[in-house]
């Protein structure tokens, strides 16, 4: 089963870390993607750039339309994610506690099932 592990991030919380913090933050991920890279339940991971960058396309009187920013303000963002492919939601949860960020108030792991996939058969 995959799953994507989303990590939900607040700029004023990794803003209030000290240097110390973030880096085993930064520590802490490297041990979890050697640990899932060793298990073979890694697929992928990627952060993504703040939002401030982003641009969105949506319908403007119909039309797709690219404006600057994200589609809605928020004071939390997606900061990145975990693809994984384990035997259940179980195992996802338990890698989800062991990213770093699920740690620390303030910010947080969505665990979601990945429900399709191209070139997969439904």
């Amino acid at each position: 089963m995959k799953f994507l592990l989303i990590m939900n991030i607040n700029p004023k919380v990794l803003e209030s870390l000290t240097e110390e913090e973030q880096t085993a933050i930064g520590a802490g991920h490297g041990d979890l993607i050697k640990e899932i890279r060793a298990s073979g339940e890694m697929i992928s991971t990627q952060a993504l750039a703040d939002p401030s960058a982003s641009v969105t396309v949506k319908a403007v009187d119909g039309v797709p339309t690219a404006t600057d920013g994200p589609f809605v303000e928020a004071k939390e963002f997606i900061g990145g994610y975990y693809l994984i492919d384990v035997d259940g939601k179980e195992r996802a949860v338990e890698l989800a506690k062991k990213i770093p960020d699920a740690g620390i108030p303030g910010l947080g792991i969505e665990v979601r099932q990945v429900m399709f996939e191209a070139g997969s058969e439904m």
